[in-house]
């Protein structure tokens, strides 16, 4: 026992020195103050305390042990039992190190009596230590002077260590002040002097960086440290909150801190009891706001700033905009009677009071109309308070444990939400069993909400509970019905939700049918028959209002419409029967043409923007109001969604379209066709069946036709709004290099706010200073750019120096241009130059052909002049004028072909090149001066000896006294040496330009860096707003989740022996080069050293982790945001401070923007990251290193913020009860994270789907007016960064009708670069987030949120319901209903293309199958809401059109092109295996009819990706050129990119069908790592086998009868040319997983996986058994989708289709002799039985009968015996064949897998008759032989070596394009991988 506490006490001392020294390394401190359990209320402060020991520690050992004493004692009092999670193991270890510390101690016993004094004895010698009082009087003096003195370094540093010196300062006082309370107060002042005493309490006073605060250190005494208080803004925002003389007064138990005021809030707090966390929040939060609105309004001045009543306004319109329509709405008479009347006091007592609410709302702010009628009761409550002297609690929050809003409004909502959650059975249960937040929160659309009263009337039905009755398969809930819509599952809900759209389709199909069998006559006789129409009208409208979505409390309505429509169907067709003369018809067409009349007006009123707008005005009418309710404009969402006259019109020309169906005549005046089979109902019925076999594939394609010319016609008009928005025309280098000289001006123009003096300069046409000072602006931020570039390992040092620009700060009288323009272009010109015999002007002129050639000529003619002046004097700056002033007379007189011997030039350029090196040197020495004199009389006697013939007849008194001084040897005697930095940058610039004689014609060399520059330069040509002032910008935080990699997960060898470490030095070798040269190491350093070093190791870890899709990549892009805003902020204040001193200072920018107070409180005023991590507290708590990982990217950013949620164990009456806390923290000044928020939640918030719910507890947290929403597989880019705030502006820009609400940004997919399948699907996503998005943006007006990284109007959807909905299983897709939600409420999402985010995709096959079978699900589930049928129902039919298409209509339109191949193949085999086909064929064509052909071909083309590939291709073209779009795309087809989206129509195709028959929709983890592996076969099959494989077996079948049966008068041309697609596309679903698999076809890897399949197929599992170790397993799990009464049905129904395979098959086989008696197939279920019983007999298990073995194995020869007889028999006596044989087996495999089909789908009937245990071995027999039908190709394939080799090729042909050696990273470190 004694030697396991000596270990323990070993690790703890470990623990805590390594918290030392892993946080002098930058890594996050832990130990044991880093693991203080979260059920320690106070556990903040105890951490603090245990911090200061460890830091103290070596300084004095007692005091460190009195704080960790003093620790102990805090941890004892908060829980003395040791009941909380983890506090037990906590003061275990913490009492260790107290011994330990003990241990230590030399002398006798403990004096504790004298603690405090030595407390108070050490905190006097450390305030001397570290010099307290001058510490902060010198940071004071910096803070004045830095700014512009550039010691900006050592103001960090100072800032850093006060900060650090004085929190402990206060530990230790706090630690006194406590410890002082335990002894009597005499003794206390005995101890302390009162002297000490203020020093230690001015101390404490000082630290407002140790107060927690977010952004704004409201509660902190002094703020004269801290630039953001400082700004006027932020002054007049905190003033306006302020306490004032018409707010009743607070009691004096209410107390507030000494560090600020009361004010607006704490007024709430007393009165409805708000939590302290919650009130701090909203406090900052408001203050932000204002400030930020303030900004916007206009600067404020004077010592006490006031808020402009316009910034007021602003904010409160903006929170309570929802309220007052909701108001509106109801109609319902607000808190408020005019707004114009409200004080600007009593507006922002209002916006308080929401925020209050809404910030403890918690999973209720899913109910923003719920909220609104909870405001509107609260502010009720506090007009009746306002009234009253003092303040008074208010009744309504008032509970047993005292005033609580959680506990008395928020709770018994929250816990009927949750009550109905937990009854949606995990998302399994059917929607219409459950209420949704949906439900919920519409109760509150109607005046029926006001039964709820004030307080919760909680005996109200609608708090009710649901409960459980279960009866078996039927069982069902009660419970509370559903509010306004149902969510049935079923495809009916397709028509429900856009049953215009299929009214027109199928009305314009019955008409175009009409005219096609009137031979296109349009007479009396076919009018008369289009009158048809009118009844289809009417059934098909019965069926929409009839069909699902509502209520039962609607249906009623619906019955007397039906009553109405049945007699309106019968008078119709009788009026049709009696012919036109009749009455009957006479009313029947004014009918008709009333009811057309009336309806033409009420779409005109509700459709046509200017009606619209008449009907908007006149809402009051009654007339107006039943027109709106009969247009299903009923509800509070949905209203006022109309667009301009200009966008209507747009999206209406998009869709003027004539559906091209040419059907033929039908065959129903056949007689007496011949079948081959038993017929039923054909013969007697017009051959119905031949009819539909024909028309369904027409029909199909028919419908698939809007997609096409969807499809087509977008990427057609995207194609043109690309290049009129000048997309692409800067695309490579070379266009970087020709095009950059404009680059300075765009920038100006575009991306810098206003400067009067370039106005100024612009008007009076200074063409060349304009240039110049341009240039001067565009330097600073185009090399920060560069130099992030390098920092991201993107170039190496030589191109860096090649890409920055000077800062042309106006010592030469042009514009300098970075280098990589510039270089080898002197010795171009000196070549020609010495070659070229005509004329000064012609030599010019050549020259001047290439702009950057004369650049660099002019730059090195004014450099040289300038460096010899500045370093010469007296005589030696006179002959340098002597000189230049000759050359300019020589060009003035144009001799200088004569004057100077360009020959000799080469010479000339090397004596410079010994002088510039010289002078480059870093230090001054007398022998580097001597050797620049000699080396400047070398170039003399060049200069004057053999290139220039100087003319001394003019200045020969100037040339008398050089002569002189160089006779007496002191012509260049008197050198300066330059220690000026910008002269010193010159003579390095002009060295490089006189060295440099390689071309930079390829730099960046690296593609990534190419295309950012490419793009972002291009940019800067493209319509953006214009950028304002960064203090006049609002600019806000993110989301994102967590990951970053590991040393173990870099060096983890999967199966081949590969890294990810490996793996990436090979994928992107040129920047592992760059990195290691980064941190000073040799090209070739082996791994294992960097291993040694802990800055390596973590330099390592985060160069890995950004190539990565993971959280350190997302984080370092974001925190872009804020460099750019510092960067921004520091130039623009400097130059509107310090105009004249302009160009210096845009130079320094580059080293000290970061460290500028002012520019870095500007930045976090405008921008706040926030991660939301909901289990953050968990992994910290289990010592997860996914938490040390986010305390590291918390220190090495400082506006990183993390939000999670706490759990916290407690006991509540006497029962383990568990509390959740949603909170917000950062890093503080000692690496550890720091508590700022924490506010108590009602419960669990995960109540639905968990994305949308992580996002909903840490949007409280965010800050600002916009909030862009970023995943954690996305990036960013410095150079993007600088655009967002033009991007901002777009807010303030009207679209339309409306303002924008949500800011659609291009998204850069940066995962397509390796394998051809990242690549296939980079460009499906890139094609979509560009030209897609683009159309649907503009003209359609149908786009929607499609994920992040979009950039939302916060304030307008935090009042909204937020940036997502949770409800579970129907918002499986939750960012697309975010879009919805904005739509239906009158916002409008844009789309902006100028700038851009990275993103990662899925790089695997199997990643990108499940992603993709996410989005299907969701998409089926989407097609279930009630957003998509709003949104159907509501939009104008033009609209509404390209909504369908670019929603659930595209997924639908897939899984049609699909179900068309099945129509066409089930028909083709009905007319092959009936026989009817022959028949037909013998007389008369019919089958050869051009309709079906062309329906055929065109279904041929959609399928293969024709139609799909158009977008593609524009959009290559549109980006790379017409000819490298040609080589892409035809690249992609050798790489068998129509294989990969064939496969992925299935992948579609399958999971939006399962999830509108089953649901089971789920959010499905693709995980992101790097897969350049090997996929095992059984992996691929149990991924593939119910989606594809299946369906795959299922076409082949269907072709194989069509090929054996059918009739076809092509022959096999005929048969190939019908069958093509349909075989492509069985092979495609069939293999295509192995194809497409890396190692796909070794040998060694084919052995392996079929040794492993066999084992997975045969083990036969158990109890927690998975599903990818057994067969068993896996199965079971394949079945848990069919759970419901309907789903089993369904699935019966479907299966059904199997069994025709048997009944058409038998009656053609040799043995039926030509008969088509019923017997013949009652007769093959005979034999079916008989070799079902086989199966049984072999199939009987040995081991279960161990002791029957010798009759087991007898009963099994004489069943083999009997089988063989009775086919010799057969043979024999019948007609039976060797062919019958195999047509059996097309025949009964069918069958039995129909009969499998069916009884897995009524398992529990299966179960009960014991057969389950057979139908399982008859399941695990056809997944075998399927399984081997699959592998036994791909094993003959792995026989030859070079098919591997090209499958190689085929996957990773980017990777050779690049030259990786993609060979050794699939072969690894295997030993088998040379076998």
């Amino acid at each position: 026992m004694a030697r396991a506490e000596a270990n323990w006490e070993r690790l703890v001392r470990a623990a805590l020195r390594g918290d030392r020294f892993g946080g002098a390394y930058g890594q996050p401190v832990t130990g044991i103050a880093g693991i203080v359990p979260s059920s320690l209320g106070n556990n903040v402060h105890i951490e603090e305390v245990l911090r200061a020991a460890d830091e103290i520690q070596d300084d004095d050992p007692t005091v460190a042990r009195i704080l960790c004493e003093h620790a102990y004692s805090l941890a004892q009092n908060l829980d003395p039992n040791s009941e909380g999670r983890g506090v037990l193991q906590f003061k275990t270890g913490l009492m260790s190190v107290i011994r330990q510390k003990l241990a230590k101690r030399e002398g006798g016993a403990i004096d504790r009596s004298q603690d405090i004094a030595k407390l108070q004895e050490f905190y006097k010698l450390y305030r001397e230590k570290h010099k307290v009082d001058e510490l902060i009087e010198d940071e004071m003096k910096l803070r004045e002077s830095a700014v512009f003195s550039g010691n900006l370094g050592e103001l960090e540093r100072k800032t850093l260590k006060r900060k650090k010196v004085l929190a402990t300062l206060k530990v230790l006082w706090s630690v006194i002040e406590d410890m002082t309370k335990e002894i009597s107060p005499e003794d206390a002042k005995n101890l302390i002097s009162e002297e000490m005493k203020k020093v230690m309490q001015k101390d404490a006073a000082r630290t407002e960086d140790v107060v927690p605060y977010n952004i704004i250190p409201l509660d902190a005494l002094s703020t004269t440290t801290n630039a953001i208080v400082n700004f006027p803004e932020v002054r007049a925002a905190i003033s306006t909150l302020q306490y004032h003389r018409d707010l009743p007064r607070l009691p004096g138990t209410f107390s507030v801190p000494d560090a600020r005021n009361s004010d607006m809030l704490d007024l709430l707090q007393y009165v409805f009891g708000f939590q302290e966390g919650n009130v701090k929040n909203q406090r900052e939060h408001i203050v932000h706001l204002l400030a930020n609105e303030q900004s916007r309004v206009g600067k404020l001045s004077g010592n006490e700033p006031k808020i402009d009543e316009g910034a007021v306004h602003a904010v409160f319109s903006k929170a309570l905009d929802n309220y007052i329509k909701w108001c509106s709405y109801l109609p319902l008479r607000s808190v408020w009677d005019n707004t114009n009347s409200l004080t600007k006091e009593k507006k922002m007592l209002y916006v308080c009071l929401y925020y209050l609410m809404w910030g403890e709302a918690a999973n209720i702010r899913f109910l923003p109309e719920g909220l609104c009628y909870i405001f509107h009761h609260l502010a009720r409550e506090l007009e009746v308070i306002l009234q009253k002297q003092t303040a008074e609690p208010a009744e309504s929050c008032r509970s047993e444990g005292g005033v609580s809003f959680l506990d008395s409004i928020i709770y018994p909502l929250y816990e009927i939400i949750a009550a109905e959650a937990a009854n949606n059975k995990n998302g399994r249960a059917p929607h219409s069993e459950w209420r949704n937040y949906d439900d919920f929160n519409e109760f509150f659309w109607s005046l029926k909400c006001f039964q709820l009263e004030w307080p919760w009337k909680l005996s109200n039905p609608f708090f009710s509970k649901p409960s459980r009755k279960d009866k078996g398969l039927l069982g069902r809930n009660h419970h509370y019905g559903k509010t306004s819509f149902v969510e049935h599952r079923t495809f009916v809900h397709l028509y429900h939700s856009f049953h215009r759209l299929w009214m027109f389709l199928i009305m314009m199909f019955q008409g175009l049918t009409i005219i096609a069998f009137n031979n296109g006559s349009f007479d009396r006789n076919t009018i008369l028959q289009l009158l048809s129409l009118g009844p289809t009208y009417i059934v098909m409208e019965f069926v929409e209002r009839r069909s699902i979505g509502h209520p039962d409390d609607v249906w009623c309505l619906f019955d007397l419409s039906w009553i109405c429509d049945h007699q309106s169907a019968m008078a119709i067709l009788k009026a049709l029967q009696d012919g036109t003369q009749s009455a009957t018809f006479k009313i029947y067409v004014f009918v008709i043409s009333a009811y057309a009349g009336v309806q033409i007006i009420i779409s005109l009123l509700m459709s046509v923007p200017c009606c619209r707008g008449f009907t908007e005005a006149c809402y009051s009418w009654s007339a107006v109001r039943l027109a709106k309710w009969m247009h299903q404009e009923n509800n509070y969402v949905g209203r006022g969604m109309h667009e301009s006259p200009l966008d209507y019109i747009k999206y209406v020309a998009f869709w003027i379209i004539r559906p091209l169906v040419k059907p033929t005549r039908a065959i129903i005046s056949f007689r007496g066709l011949q079948y081959a089979w038993h017929d039923f109902v054909s013969k007697n019925n017009h051959n119905a069946i031949t009819i539909l076999c024909l028309w369904a594939p027409v029909v199909s394609i028919y419908l698939l036709d809007i997609h096409v010319f969807y499809t087509v016609m977008s990427a057609i008009y995207g194609f043109l709004l690309g290049a009129r928005d000048r997309l692409g025309e800067i695309s490579s280098v070379e266009a970087v290099h020709r095009f950059f000289e404009k680059f300075p001006g765009a920038f100006m123009d575009k991306l810098h706010v206003d400067v009067p003096k370039r106005k100024q300069l612009r008007s009076s046409g200074q063409d060349t200073e304009l240039n110049k000072f341009d240039a001067s602006r565009f330097a600073p931020f185009w090399n920060e750019i560069v130099r992030n570039l390098r920092e991201e390992d993107y170039i190496n040092n030589a191109e860096l120096e090649l890409l920055l620009m000077p800062k042309n700060d106006g010592v030469l009288p042009i514009v300098q241009w970075p280098l990589f323009l510039l270089a080898s272009k002197v010795f171009m010109a000196k070549d020609i130059a010495a070659d070229f015999r005509e004329s000064q002007e012609e030599l010019w002129l050549r020259i001047s052909k290439d702009e950057y050639m004369q650049y660099a000529v002019v730059e090195c003619f004014h450099s040289i002049h300038h460096i010899l002046t500045s370093i010469l004097e007296n005589e030696g700056r006179l002959w340098v004028e002597r000189i230049y002033g000759g050359i300019r007379d020589s060009i003035s007189k144009k001799n200088i072909q004569s004057d100077l011997h360009f020959i000799k030039l080469p010479n000339v350029i090397a004596k410079l090149v010994a002088v510039l090196g010289i002078l480059r040197g870093t230090t001054e020495s007398n022998d580097l001066k001597k050797g620049a004199v000699s080396a400047i009389q070398d170039l003399y006697e060049v200069v004057h000896h053999e290139f220039f013939s100087v003319d001394i007849s003019g200045y020969i008194d100037d040339w008398t006294e050089i002569n002189r001084a160089r006779a007496e040897g002191r012509l260049f005697n008197n050198l300066k040496w330059p220690n000026d930095p910008g002269l010193k940058d010159l003579i390095k610039r002009l060295f490089s330009l006189l060295t440099i004689k390689e071309s930079a014609a390829n730099v960046p060399k690296n593609l990534e860096a190419t295309r950012r520059l490419a793009f972002f330069t291009n940019s800067l040509f493209m319509q953006m707003p214009v950028a304002r002032p960064v203090s006049e910008i609002v600019f806000t935080p993110y989301y994102s989740e967590i990951v970053l990699y590991s040393m173990a997960e870099l060096q983890k060898k999967n199966e081949d022996g590969i890294t990810t470490l490996f793996y990436l030095q090979k994928i992107y070798p040129d920047e592992w080069k760059n990195f290691l040269t980064r941190i000073n190491r040799d090209e070739n350093t082996p791994d294992s050293e960097l291993f040694g070093n802990p800055n390596d190791i973590l330099e390592l870890r985060l160069w890995a982790s950004y190539r990565g899709q993971t959280l350190a990549r997302t984080v370092r892009g974001m925190m872009y945001y804020r460099k750019a805003l510092m960067l921004q902020s520091y130039l623009e204040r400097i130059q509107s401070e310090d105009l004249e001193s302009t160009f210096a200072s845009a130079g320094s920018a580059d080293t000290h923007f970061e460290l500028s107070p002012e520019a870095r409180a500007q930045a976090d005023l405008k921008f706040t990251y926030v991660v939301t991590c909901q289990i953050y507290g968990k992994q910290k708590g289990e010592g997860k290193p996914e938490a040390s990982d986010i305390a590291l990217l918390m220190q090495r950013n400082e506006a990183f913020r993390v939000a999670y949620i706490d759990e916290v164990e407690c006991v509540k009456n006497g029962k383990p009860s568990t509390e959740y806390y949603s909170k917000l923290v950062k890093a503080d000044i000692h690496g550890k994270d720091k508590e700022i928020y924490s506010i108590k939640l009602p419960g669990n918030p995960k109540l639905g789907e968990g994305k949308p719910e992580n996002q909903n507890h840490a949007i409280i947290f965010t800050r600002g007016n916009a909030v862009q929403t970023i995943d954690m597989n996305q990036d960013n880019y410095f150079e993007e960064a600088l655009k967002m705030r033009n991007l901002l502006e777009e807010f303030s820009r009207k679209r339309g009708k409306h303002y924008p609400s949500i800011l659609g940004v291009r998204e850069h997919v940066f995962t397509g670069s390796v394998s051809s399948l990242a690549s296939f699907m980079s460009n499906q996503e890139t094609c979509f987030v560009t030209l897609g998005q683009r159309v649907l943006a503009n003209p359609l007006k149908v786009r929607m949120h499609y994920g992040h990284p979009d950039v939302f109007d916060r304030i307008f959807h935090v009042t909204r319901g937020g940036i997502s909905k949770a409800s579970r299983s129907i918002n499986i897709s939750e960012d697309i209903y975010a879009g919805f939600n904005s739509t239906l409420r009158q916002g409008s999402i844009t789309h902006h293309e100028y700038i851009q985010v990275g993103k990662g995709r899925d790089v695997g096959l199997n990643q990108i199958a499940v992603f993709e079978g996410k989005v299907a699900g969701g998409n089926g589930e989407q097609v279930l809401s009630r957003d998509i049928y709003r949104l159907g129902q509501l939009f104008d039919f033009f609209r509404m059109l390209s909504f369908y298409v670019t929603t659930v209509g595209f997924y639908f339109c897939t899984m049609l092109t699909v179900l068309t191949v099945y129509i066409f193949l089930y028909g083709k085999t009905y007319l092959a295996l009936s026989g009817v086909g022959e028949s037909i064929q013998n007389r008369a064509d019919i089958l050869q009819n051009t309709a079906l052909n062309a329906a055929l071909n065109t279904e041929f083309l959609f399928q293969i990706g024709i139609f799909t590939a158009v977008p593609m291709i524009l959009g290559f073209i549109l980006e790379s050129g017409v000819l490298s779009a040609f080589v892409q795309f035809i690249t992609m087809q050798f790489q068998l990119c129509s294989v990969f989206f064939t496969f992925s129509l299935g992948t579609r195709t399958h999971y939006f069908g399962r999830a509108l028959l089953h649901g089971g929709a789920k959010y499905r983890a693709t995980g992101r790592g790097f897969v350049v592996r090997h996929i095992k076969f059984a992996e691929n099959y149990r991924l593939y086998s119910r989606s594809h494989f299946v369906k795959g077996m299922e076409v082949a079948f269907l072709l194989v009868i069509f090929l054996a049966y059918g009739f076809n008068n092509g022959g096999a041309v005929g048969y190939i040319l019908l069958s093509i697609s349909s075989w492509f596309m069985a092979l495609s679903w069939l293999f295509a997983p192995y194809l497409f698999n890396p190692s796909g076809f070794e040998w060694q890897k084919i052995v392996e996986d079929f040794r492993d399949w066999t084992n997975w197929l045969f083990y036969r599992g158990g109890i927690g058994v998975k599903g990818e170790e057994s067969w068993e397993a896996w199965w079971e799990e394949e079945l848990q989708h069919i759970y419901t009464i309907r789903g089993r049905i369904l699935e019966t129904i479907l299966s059904f289709r199997f069994f025709i395979f048997q009944y058409g098959v038998v009656y053609h086989m040799d043995a039926a002799n030509q008969s088509t008696a019923l017997s013949v197939y009652w007769i093959s279920w005979a034999v079916l039985g008989g070799l079902f019983v086989l199966i049984l007999v072999f199939g009987l298990n040995p081991k279960a009968m161990v002791h029957f073995q010798l009759f087991l194995r007898l009963v099994k020869s004489i069943a083999l015996l009997m089988v063989l007889a009775g086919l010799i028999l057969a043979v024999i006596f019948t007609h039976l064949s060797v062919i019958d044989v195999f047509a059996s087996i097309l025949a009964f495999v069918p069958t039995g897998w129909g009969i499998l089909s069916i009884a897995v789908a009524w398992k529990p009937i299966v179960k009960k008759f014991g057969l389950w245990k057979t139908v399982r071995s008859l399941a695990r027999l056809y997944d075998a032989g399927m399984g081997m039908i699959i592998f036994v190709p791909i094993a003959i394939c792995s026989w030859f070596p070079f098919i591997s080799t090209f499958q190689t090729r085929l996957l990773f042909n980017q990777a050779f394009s690049r030259g990786l050696e993609i060979s050794l990273i699939l072969a690894g470190n295997n030993p088998n991988a040379g076998m």
